[in-house]
């Protein structure tokens, strides 16, 4: 028998769907706020008596029917496949011939390397398109524009919740999406700005692009963003104004990119000039494409994030750690999907996948930032 570690497993957000309440709905008749729910909901709160009679009567069960211990935490022996168990955390899972197989999701196998199904084809020189999912499947599916890797984490939660729910994740810069937002082209935008003279950035674009609509700011992840540099840091790059320096090639990220942002920032704390830097015009558009450049050696510092880093085997010169918020306008939180969303960035389990990737924090997930 396997052996395992014991938690509080709550079925609250179970019996609040079948009653058809939304949190807010809850916290009003329960005398909560809406964050008390969503905590109760993700396990991270365990409610006084008073409050768990309130959720039984309202619910018509049993305090232990909506609260319970439950097993999750296996030290079954797992075989694994391509990789050291002693150097990665996460896994996919999977039974070959009855036997546990663990393929690593850390480091070099953090990226995917697949081919993206279509929905559908455009024909005839572009002027129609042929589908090739269903009507209904179209219903279902969500755009989210944004450039936090840790997406496809949300993406996969939400399917495992519900088999009709779909994310498609789009990489895109905070502005990038918020434009695409508000101009109805996609229905989230994932945003990760930089507090400036003590505001929170996120919150005041969120609130001018939507304004007149109203919408809703949900915290997703911390992460810590700086500059990606060779394996064991051989030149020695410690901070932004380094990149000064005239035996440093850096890449820098397109106009309008948060990452571009704070360095110009971090540079003007420096007093040092773009153009005094090598590499300052060279620009890319993704994460990605910066790292893969220093570790083809054409480049010796890109801007973008630690997990990324570890991915491609780099070192990493943190500069700072950054809010990426989920901004939803007030028209699409009914929307089916979105509400999946919304329950899933509650739970312990996203919460905890996030904590175990590099450079992340789960600390602001599921939390409502603001209204409005």
């Amino acid at each position: 028998m396997a052996k395992s570690e014991e938690k509080i497993i709550s079925r609250v957000r179970e019996y609040r769907q079948k009653a058809g309440l939304t949190q807010s709905r809850l916290a009003k008749i329960i005398g909560v706020k809406r964050q008390a729910v969503y905590d109760i909901e993700s396990g991270c709160y365990l409610p006084n008596t008073a409050i768990a009679l309130r959720l039984a009567k309202q619910f018509r069960c049993r305090v232990e029917d909506l609260f319970s211990e439950g097993e999750s935490i296996e030290s079954r022996s797992i075989t694994m496949a391509g990789g050291d168990p002693s150097i990665c955390s996460r896994l996919s899972l999977a039974k070959v011939r009855g036997r546990l197989i663990g393929c690593p999701l850390d480091g070099v196998f953090s990226l995917s390397h697949e081919l993206q199904a279509a929905d559908g084809i455009l024909v005839e020189n572009g002027s129609r398109f042929r589908l090739l999912a269903g009507e209904a499947d179209l219903e279902n599916n969500v755009l989210l524009m944004g450039c936090d890797p840790a997406f496809s984490l949300l993406s996969a939660h939400v399917a495992r919740n519900d088999p009709k729910a779909r994310i498609i994740c789009r990489f895109a810069s905070s502005h990038f999406a918020l434009n695409e937002l508000t101009a109805g082209r996609t229905h989230i935008a994932g945003i990760h700005l930089h507090r400036r003279s003590g505001v929170d950035s996120n919150v005041v674009s969120a609130r001018e692009r939507l304004s007149g609509i109203g919408g809703m700011v949900v915290g997703y992840s911390l992460m810590e963003e700086g500059l990606m540099v060779a394996p064991a840091n051989p030149l020695g790059i410690r901070s932004a104004a380094d990149l000064a320096s005239p035996k440093i090639r850096m890449v820098n990220r397109e106009k309008g990119a948060a990452l571009r942002i704070l360095l110009d920032d971090e540079l003007a704390k420096s007093a040092i000039q773009g153009a005094s830097i090598i590499g300052y015009d060279h620009e890319v558009r993704t994460h990605h494409q910066g790292a893969q450049m220093v570790a083809c050696k054409a480049a010796d510092a890109a801007l973008g994030l630690r997990t990324i880093a570890n991915a491609f085997g780099l070192a990493f010169v943190p500069i700072t750690e950054v809010r990426c918020d989920l901004v939803i306008p007030s028209d699409l939180t009914g929307h089916p999907t979105i509400r999946r969303i919304l329950d899933i960035v509650q739970t312990r389990d996203l919460r905890d996948e996030i904590g175990f990737l590099p450079g992340y924090s789960p600390s602001e997930t599921g939390k409502i930032i603001a209204e409005f």
